[in-house]
């Protein structure tokens, strides 16, 4: 049956009269967002107008272009005025430029570090504003949070504080589960966790006071299984619970809380190839004789190189991820998910949407390729289980908690 041309034409013009008031109003910008966006419009015309009446057909075009247009809308910003933030993990990365961005705009910039004297320490010190107060501080330790507290009240007296970034964070091991020592387990809750948690907690009655933000760069680790990060992504996932607990909690006081999700950036830490280079060792070292016949270390040496050719396509430029964190700040209406990054899209689109084999498939393609342990390659005599099987690597030495940073 021939369809009217009318259903599709009358959609159109509504979803190009939206766009053209948001562009006017510099709500929306001209990029691949928007182009993303009217070409699948463009395929849900094809499909309407063989599947639905023209009636239906215009209902779901039009409500789908102006769900789509009001998701790319950017919220009207905040004036900055004399607002005061608290950034952690400010020594290098995302911590470090979000510190210098907000710094420009006239913020007054906390910035914890790890050591004062640290080179990105030295850096913020050399072009930014003297508004902006570093503050040596490790989340494994009560003592530095507590003096951050008090650092904080004493330093937004006058002006209070409109937002925290939980940046910090902490990752010492890639590898499954069973080879990762318990130990990293709990240093990685330990910072990208408890150390955040605590310090959110303490700096409630400033937030609640201001209606102010709290904003943390979370992963997609935390959401998805990526290969040989259980034990990042596991302090993750327990960070992005806790914050849409707080997003809820924090609602009738006005607290808006946000959760940035990056892809694979290049900062000093992903780039530092020696210490990756001497965690693998150190887990080589320490791992028991019979987990390390069962898995084999050329099978540690494969996703080991592997982990390493996925960082070199990481993206050098931070200012995605920076722009998301200021948004959330400075947003009328912030996004409770931020995921700057490319392919991120299409990666949650996976997640959430293909058969758990697919999605298996994908991240192992695009993370992690996968490789059989040396126990169950063609040829190999089955493992003996013995005592010694079960003992896990956390009881080895050497895998004290590395500091946040």
């Amino acid at each position: 049956m021939e369809r009217w041309p009318w259903p599709s034409g009358g959609a159109w013009l509504l979803v190009a009269a939206r766009a053209l008031l948001q562009l006017l109003r510099a709500d929306l910008r001209l990029g691949r967002p928007l182009l993303a966006t009217l070409a699948l419009l463009a395929a849900l015309d094809w499909l309407c107008q063989r599947l639905l009446p023209p009636p239906a057909a215009l209902a779901v075009l039009a409500a789908a272009g102006w769900i789509a247009l009001s998701r790319l809308a950017r919220s009207p910003r905040l004036p900055v005025a004399t607002r005061a933030v608290l950034i952690t993990g400010c020594d290098s990365g995302f911590g470090k430029e979000t510190a210098k961005k907000l710094d420009a705009m006239g913020f007054t910039v906390l910035a914890t570090v790890l050591e004062l004297d640290s080179p990105g320490a030295l850096e913020l010190r050399a072009c930014c504003s003297p508004r902006l107060r570093l503050l040596q501080m490790d989340l494994t330790k009560p003592a530095d949070i507590s003096r951050a507290l008090e650092f904080t009240k004493t330093h937004t007296t006058s002006t209070g504080l409109w937002g925290l970034v939980n940046n910090a964070g902490h990752n010492d091991v890639v590898a499954d589960v069973e080879l990762s020592p318990v130990a990293t387990f709990r240093s990685c809750m330990e910072v990208n966790f408890f150390g955040a948690l605590e310090l959110t907690k303490g700096l409630l009655p400033l937030l609640r006071r201001s209606k102010g933000r709290i904003v943390t760069v979370g992963s997609p680790a935390g959401d998805m299984p990526y290969p040989c990060l259980a034990a990042y992504g596991t302090s993750k996932a327990a960070m992005a619970l806790l914050m849409d607990t707080f997003s809820c909690e924090l609602l009738p006081w006005g607290v808006k809380v946000s959760v940035i999700q990056p892809g694979c950036f290049k900062t000093e830490s992903v780039l530092n190839v020696g210490n990756w280079e001497r965690r693998k060792q150190l887990l080589l070292a320490n791992l028991p004789r019979e987990l390390l016949q069962a898995y084999g270390e050329d099978y540690i040496e494969h996703f080991h190189g592997q982990f390493l050719h996925s960082l070199r396509l990481a993206l050098p430029d931070l200012s995605p991820v920076v722009d998301a964190i200021t948004d959330a700040l400075l947003a009328a209406q912030p996004q409770r998910r931020y995921y700057p990054g490319h392919g991120m899209g299409l990666m949650y689109f996976i997640h959430y949407y293909l058969p758990e084999g697919l999605r298996r498939r994908f991240l192992q393609t695009f993370f992690i390729s996968p490789c059989l342990p040396r126990a169950l390659r063609p040829g190999q005599p089955s493992p003996t289980p013995s005592q010694d099987a079960a003992q896990d690597p956390d009881s080895s030495p050497g895998t004290s908690p590395t500091a946040a940073r």
